[in-house]
């Protein structure tokens, strides 16, 4: 079912729209519309996902054991001093 519903769009975006029908990409300026509404609609459910994603992580993260900066020091320097062992350095 669809329903009607007014709209402005711009000089360009018009002709734009109007361009897309006249190649055959799209049967009707409804048509170019209503693709433009799914990719915003799918854009914005993607940010959506990817930000309850971060929510997530952040809090996995704060939830975690906390390493201090003397902490990281420490680990990446014994991951060199391996490594320069591996490679004979």
């Amino acid at each position: 079912m669809s329903v009607k519903a007014s709209v402005s769009i711009s000089y360009s975006q018009d002709a734009y729209a109007r361009a897309l029908v006249e190649e055959g990409r799209y049967a009707s300026l409804s048509a170019v519309v209503q693709r433009g509404i799914e990719l915003v609609k799918a854009d914005t459910e993607l940010r959506e996902a990817e930000t309850e994603a971060l929510r997530v992580l952040l809090k996995e993260r704060a939830a975690g054991t906390f390493v201090d900066m003397d902490g990281v020091r420490a680990e990446t320097e014994a991951m060199i001093s391996k490594k320069r062992a591996e490679l004979g350095l």
